[in-house]
């Protein structure tokens, strides 16, 4: 009996719709920060360029981490290391919540990045319970669970700090990050069950354990994957990080204003990675729903631009943008994991994860600089032409395929 045989289908659907609830739940906790932080480090007297740095801090400490988490999970399996960065980022929340200066501030997102291990974990996991043929489902599984966290958070943070950025309450948003964390981190001991059973290393698993500069060289098309998601998520590290500060000084906005801006962004990307991703990867194949991503995005971007007078046209903009993201970054993932074999799927898709958390890093240093020497709308602008290139990257990596592990699910 093979691997891909009828008996072992049922066992995949829990496995993946638990991961589905611990995902979510985590990321809730991550979201209700997102729109606070740079209101956090105003509060503390931080510039434009101090402010985006520290977000870009948390993306520099993921980066160094990522790759470590992902080959640990090969070797010791995704379930301690989701726990592991659970804990991590329960600390981290306590750290921000009790912050009374900007160092701690900066303490906090760095100690966040470095314990954040759990998505390259759950996309292996994912990828673990998945067969090539349903892989880019489970993927999009995933980032629609990431999605609605997110969405959820971001509300729910901006409802708990109030819209008044002077007098906002950012200790009750951090209080309940950190306990959800907590309820996570119990889902996963008592509850999910560990995927990466019954395996031994191989030659080829081997000889990509060197770091994520040689799996890359090894990897053409992996390269050129991750470097269209470089790309993309660049611009994304420059719209999330400036967009509270661009609010607040072009509008006035404060957190819950804010919240529910990113919150519309968030809420289209679920439905593109939960629903719409689902009928059209089979379709139309994973290369163009990525290249229709990044032009969706592309879009997006120009419009918050030109929004210089216009909230509302400012919140279209990022709708467009949750559509180009909720396209792009399933795909993407998915075409990032059939670069790999199943016993260095978890090292493959920590690298991938190291070029968006490089990004990330990118971004925000980016912003800042762009923001107070270019004017408020020049970021947006450079993260529109940044985006761009991806499309070529996605088509020249589309017949670079190397996944020859049909049935890879666990035994």
């Amino acid at each position: 009996m093979t691997p891909s045989t009828p008996p072992q289908a049922p066992a995949r659907a829990p496995s993946l719709l638990f991961l589905f609830v611990v995902s979510m739940i985590d990321v809730l906790g991550f979201g209700v920060l997102i729109p606070l932080v740079p209101y956090i480090a105003q509060r503390f007297g931080a510039s434009a360029t101090v402010t985006t740095a520290i977000l870009g801090s948390y993306s520099l400490c993921q980066l160094l981490a990522a790759p470590v988490w992902g080959r640990l999970s090969d070797r010791y399996g995704r379930r301690p290391i989701l726990m592991s960065s659970l804990s991590g980022a329960c600390l981290s929340y306590l750290i921000l919540g009790f912050a009374n200066g900007l160092w701690m501030v900066l303490a906090s997102r760095m100690l966040a990045g470095l314990m954040a291990g759990n998505l390259a974990a759950a996309f292996a996991y994912a990828s673990d319970v998945s067969t090539p043929a349903t892989r880019a489902k489970s993927m999009g599984m995933v980032g629609a669970a990431i999605g609605i966290g997110f969405m959820l958070g971001m509300p729910i943070g901006g409802m708990l700090a109030g819209n008044q950025a002077q007098t906002a309450d950012f200790l009750a948003p951090a209080l309940a990050s950190a306990a959800l964390s907590l309820f996570a981190l119990s889902l996963v001991k008592f509850g999910l069950p560990e995927s990466r059973r019954g395996r031994q290393p191989t030659a080829a698993a081997s000889a990509v354990r060197q770091g994520p500069l040689t799996l890359l060289r090894q990897r053409p098309g992996l390269l050129l994957i991750a470097s269209a998601a470089l790309l993309v998520t660049t611009a994304q590290g420059i719209l999330e990080s400036i967009f509270a500060l661009w609010a607040l000084h072009r509008f006035g906005a404060g957190p819950r204003t804010v919240g529910f801006a990113l919150f519309g962004a968030a809420f289209v990307a679920v439905l593109m990675q939960g629903g719409l991703v689902r009928v059209l990867a089979p379709r139309i194949g994973e290369r163009r729903l990525a290249q229709g991503g990044v032009a969706f995005y592309v879009a997006g971007l120009l419009v918050v631009a030109l929004a210089a007078n216009s909230l509302l046209a400012a919140a279209l903009g990022l709708l467009l943008c949750g559509a180009g993201m909720g396209a792009f970054s399933p795909s993407a993932s998915a075409l990032a994991s059939r670069q790999s074999h199943g016993d260095n799927r978890g090292a493959v898709m920590g690298t991938y994860q190291s070029a968006t958390s490089l990004a990330r890093v990118i971004g925000p240093f980016v912003a800042g600089p762009v923001y107070a020497f270019w004017g408020t709308n020049s970021p947006f602008i450079a993260a529109a032409c940044i985006t761009a290139p991806a499309a070529l990257l996605i088509w020249r990596a589309a017949d670079s395929a190397t996944d020859d592990e049909p049935n890879s699910v666990p035994e």
